[in-house]
């Protein structure tokens, strides 16, 4: 049990360690009202390309292009904004249908014509790099409307003078919810004869989400409240958490990562299913280019540079496992805020941008080897490279068919 509960809970603690050690760094600057609202703001775009990134490498691939492709979709959407006169309630679904097709297109030859991601997303860096330098002629669309710019700079209404009400109703409402699914989850295990957390855990566990859910929120709203791109990114872990948990689609991700041939056997159609994560994370990029660009308040060639590492990054340090079919939306947010942390925390100490990489690469690093080293804890067994699947000694391949036998032949006649 403890094991598990290592393995399930090791970054929450890595990253509670961490901004515990930068409040002290820092002097409690870290955890102040503006800072905490800026790193929301800061890290919303990376927050949104994790999540998407999460999903494709559940399936077992990767995406090397979402940096480009925000920087495309923003690019177009400053256009139609700035050139084409087109309102914004007109140039956000615009741009969200851009990154769809950008998705579909890459979808299309990784699905259904075989080509591995890693080449197609690749070239499509390439491709839609050099399509935005060739839109913006190598300069910058700027200023863009207010219009666009709230969405990453506005902030949810309804405030007043002192604490911001909204926000801390809706982080109440918020904790309620999450306490309240954590013990019906409970209650339904048990009526079902699985094993269950004690009461006593389950209450403890409750207690802390409580607690840490009405800090963050108090400390938010003692600054404007929360920003609408917090409101946003809410509303992207929670849809997309429910759909990774609870429904059809979420299973079959989760099915094509693990076994894409043993999938297929089971009646899931896998081509389809990987076509459809790279079109969401298509769409995800897209959204993402349009909150990156109404922060920069400018549409820029240079958008989006290393974007793609930081996603990749993000998933790997919340439990992705490269083997495909092992991840999770809350932990892809989780290893997305540990980057956020990290690079605003060693900012505020005025450490330079050397040994900023330096140490944000031996933390990705460390959290993989944790994660192996775990896996191997628990499970007793290695990590495995895509399509390779753990075999008795000396027994047949799981993924070979069975020889044909009387046995074999009376049991499929039967």
């Amino acid at each position: 049990m403890l094991q598990g509960r290592t393995r399930q809970y090791g970054m929450v603690i890595a990253l509670v360690a961490i901004i515990i050690l930068f409040q002290v760094l820092t002097g409690g600057l870290l955890l102040t009202p503006l800072n905490v609202t800026n790193l929301i703001m800061q890290n919303s775009y990376v927050l949104i390309l994790a999540i998407g990134m999460m999903l494709v490498i559940i399936t077992g691939h990767i995406d090397l292009s979402v940096g480009s492709v925000v920087a495309f979709t923003g690019a177009m959407s400053a256009i139609m904004l700035t050139s084409w006169g087109l309102p914004t309630i007109v140039v956000v679904p615009a741009a969200l249908l851009l990154g769809a097709l950008i998705g579909a297109w890459q979808g299309f030859w990784i699905a259904y014509v075989g080509v591995p991601a890693f080449i197609v997303t690749l070239a499509g860096m390439l491709v839609f790099r050099g399509a935005t330098l060739a839109v913006l002629g190598g300069e910058s669309i700027a200023p863009l409307p207010q219009s666009l710019r709230v969405i990453a700079s506005g902030f949810l209404p309804g405030g007043s003078d002192g604490l911001h009400l909204p926000t801390l109703a809706l982080g109440l409402a918020g904790a309620a919810v999450i306490v309240w699914i954590q013990w019906r989850s409970r209650a339904r295990s048990r009526a079902r004869d699985l094993p269950v957390t004690p009461a006593a855990a389950t209450a403890l566990g409750s207690v802390l989400v409580v607690a840490a859910i009405m800090a963050f929120t108090y400390v938010v709203a003692d600054h404007n409240g929360l920003p609408l791109v917090g409101v946003l990114l809410i509303a992207l872990i929670v849809g997309y958490a429910f759909v990774m948990r609870s429904t059809t689609m979420g299973r079959r991700v989760y099915a094509v990562g693990g076994s894409e041939r043993a999938a297929a056997l089971s009646g899931i159609r896998t081509k389809r299913t990987t076509f459809w994560v790279f079109v969401n994370m298509g769409v995800l990029s897209a959204l993402a280019g349009l909150v990156f660009t109404a922060r920069l308040n400018a549409a820029t060639p240079g958008a989006g540079t290393m974007f793609e590492l930081d996603a990749i990054a993000a998933a790997f340090i919340g439990g992705a496992s490269a083997a495909g079919g092992v991840g999770s939306v809350l932990g892809a947010v989780i290893g997305a805020l540990v980057m956020g942390v990290l690079n605003n925390g060693m900012s505020l100490i005025g450490l330079g941008v050397d040994w900023q990489q330096l140490i944000k690469g031996l933390v990705l690093l460390l959290a993989v080897a944790f994660d192996i080293y775990n896996k191997r804890r628990v499970g007793g067994a290695a990590p495995m490279l895509p399509g390779l699947r753990a075999r008795p000694r000396g027994g047949p391949r799981q993924d070979a068919p069975a020889r044909s036998s009387p046995e074999n032949v009376a049991t499929r006649s039967g």
